[in-house]
């Protein structure tokens, strides 16, 4: 069956089209965009061959692209499965995405990628692209089988969740992802500074008795990180940014022509340290690398505006309540981010004239997918037919008890939000539809 959608206003960047098209996959591929394909559909008789889906009044976009989420598979199904988690996603309009490594076993045996690319074809209702581990057991001293992890279908390498602490072995890491043609993706902290801290170092910190950690933690990770990458000539990607000082080192890099890109998080554009003091010992609020000042947001959303940080992502990272309801120092770090990721940065950053929607779109779709080198990220004839509707002007109220995702870890609980994905599209194939 074909699918024509019809009647919306498509916003690709990356094709240059921002207007009210219609749109025909075919195949699972896109085949044709244009103003108007009302003549496939002859007055008075039914459409053979093709399924339509009614996008009036909707902005249809490329599927949204997640290169940072944490999918729990293997062996963490009390946390998040792949059907329950490409699910959220698709919930969320995003249509690809890339699982992390951080799983029980760890993603660092070919036969485990393998096994898990497996998994996905049968359980995923969006495509699913495997990142294995740097290190063996993500340890930080010894190299995993990046080659041999690369045949059997990681698409990029990281250990996020536990940074290379040993600059020697980042600097042979890089060198290796950089010949087998992979990207690391790279958790930058300095664990000597970060210590046990579990909130941003500072007065909130300070009043809740709680440990902190500070942003130079994150800054000067980053700086050795992007200067090894500069060295070895190897791709890196710092992962979830989140202080002011850590955007210097990144623009110098890019300066200098360094092969180095950078992600934000929606959480980190949008909220502040300030959260963690109104939740106090909630530990939905905890999340590595932590909420800073607004200082720091305020910086990130102008590196982003500028293009200095070059994607959004979510680092999507479920837990059970129970691990959750810890006390604040014992709890995981993660917030579960899916759901509520594009209509965050809507409703946050665009609706005030902070960042133009293209440019939203942009930096969540084509510029992703740049990143690791992923088709899709946008909708022109031949490209993967992958696409979401979003309703800008719907209005909602942030329930976790009813995401899709098995994680309902999100400070954003009671909030409201601009702008609902309504329907998501895999493939030429309708895999999520907002039944409300």
């Amino acid at each position: 069956m074909n699918l024509l959608v019809r009647g919306g206003r498509l916003l690709d960047p990356a094709s240059g089209r921002d207007g009210r098209y219609d749109l025909l996959i075919e195949g699972g591929r896109v085949a044709e965009v244009a103003p108007d394909l009302s003549h496939l559909l002859p007055e008075g008789s039914e459409p053979r061959g093709i399924e339509v889906l009614e996008a009036s009044g909707l902005l249809v976009l490329p599927g949204l692209v997640d290169i940072h989420a944490h999918l729990r598979t293997p062996g963490q199904s009390h946390k998040e499965t792949l059907e329950t988690g490409t699910r959220a996603a698709a919930a969320g309009g995003f249509t690809q995405v890339v699982t992390l490594a951080n799983t029980v076993p760890v993603l660092d045996d070919p036969l485990l990628v393998a096994a898990l690319v497996a998994r996905v074809e049968r359980e995923a209702v969006v495509r699913v692209h495997v990142a294995a581990a740097v290190t063996k057991g993500q340890m930080g001293r010894e190299l995993a089988p990046l080659g041999a992890l690369a045949q059997a279908g990681a698409c990029a390498v990281s250990d996020d969740g536990r940074p290379i602490a040993d600059a020697g072995v980042m600097r042979r890491a890089l060198e290796y992802a950089k010949g087998f043609g992979l990207v690391l993706l790279d958790h930058a902290e300095d664990p000597g500074l970060a210590g046990e801290g579990v909130v941003h170092e500072g007065p909130v910190a300070a009043a809740l008795g709680l440990p902190g950690l500070p942003s130079l933690a994150e800054s000067v990770a980053v700086a050795r990180d992007v200067a090894l990458a500069g060295l070895t000539g190897a791709r890196l990607h710092v992962m979830h940014v989140s202080a002011r000082a850590s955007l210097e080192p990144i623009r110098r890099a890019k300066e200098e022509g360094f092969p180095v890109t950078a992600e934000v998080t929606p959480h980190h554009l949008a909220l502040t340290v300030a959260e963690v003091a109104r939740f106090r010992y909630d530990a939905r609020t905890k999340v590595n690398p932590p909420l800073r000042d607004e200082e720091d947001r305020e910086a990130l959303v102008e590196a982003l505006a500028e293009g200095l940080l070059d994607c959004i992502a979510t680092d999507h990272a479920p837990h059970a309540a129970d691990e959750k309801d810890a006390p604040y120092r014992d709890a995981p770090f993660g917030i579960s981010g899916f759901e509520t990721a594009f209509a965050l940065v809507h409703t946050e950053l665009v609706r005030p004239g902070r960042l133009p929607l293209p440019e939203l779109v942009r930096r969540m779709t084509v510029e992703p997918a740049r990143v690791l080198g992923l088709r899709g990220g946008r909708l022109a004839p031949g490209d993967p037919g992958d696409l979401a509707l979003f309703d800008l002007e719907a209005r909602w109220r942030v329930e976790p008890e009813r995401f899709e995702s098995r994680g309902r870890n999100t400070p954003l609980v009671g909030r409201e939000l601009f702008g609902r994905c309504r329907a998501t599209v895999v493939g030429g194939r309708v895999v999520w539809r907002d039944e409300a």
